[in-house]
């Protein structure tokens, strides 16, 4: 497969959503959500791009690397903004793990403000639409910290099923560990929700 002849849609919509790849002059807005969300994140998310951001211009420099690498089909990171206020909501992470398959691996984050809502849901389900049917996907793979029962739960809503569990894989701030639970869909198993 010829990842450069793929079209991929740089926004889709959902019923109160929309996804788009970031772009210049995102930046203020993203160092904004890293703000907001550090707490948040910082139980379950700690390596999230998001915690690392020192002011608007180091996050305006990401942004624009993030619209790079997209364009060099590297991988895509896709902001969720709700339709009426277009207020940032969370962020879908698409890596292409295997062209040749082809297989790709999901992740998200929810803002702190709007979680809860089944947002992350309906962005996951467009991603994963977007994914079997424009970029002919064979395998999406995901993986969540095994405490992080909401996470689990939503792959789970959205049709994944749980291939593994990884021990003590991971090593906590606190010098603790834990492990993943590994997720996967196939395309047959796929269904347009």
């Amino acid at each position: 497969m010829n990842k450069f002849l793929l079209d991929i849609p740089e926004r889709m919509e959902t019923e109160r959503l929309y996804l788009r790849a970031y772009k210049a002059g995102d930046g203020p807005m993203y160092y904004a959500a890293s703000l907001r969300n550090r707490n948040h994140l910082a139980e379950f998310e700690s390596g999230n791009l998001l915690m690392d951001l020192k002011n608007e211009e180091h996050a305006e420099a990401i942004v624009r690397e993030l619209a790079a690498h997209w364009a060099l089909r590297n991988y895509f990171f896709t902001g969720i903004f709700e339709k009426i206020t277009d207020e940032w909501v969370g962020q879908v992470y698409v890596e292409p793990t295997n062209w040749g398959l082809p297989e790709f691996t999901i992740g998200y984050v929810a803002d702190v403000n709007h979680e809860g809502k089944g947002y992350i849901s309906e962005a996951v389900k467009r991603v994963l639409g977007m994914l079997f049917k424009e970029m002919g996907a064979h395998r999406v793979t995901s993986d969540c910290n095994e405490y992080n029962i909401r996470s689990s739960r939503l792959l789970e809503r959205c049709g994944f099923r749980r291939e593994g569990h990884l021990l003590e894989n991971r090593k906590n701030a606190d010098g603790s560990f834990h492990g993943d639970f590994l997720y996967g869909l196939l395309r047959r198993e796929y269904v347009d929700r």
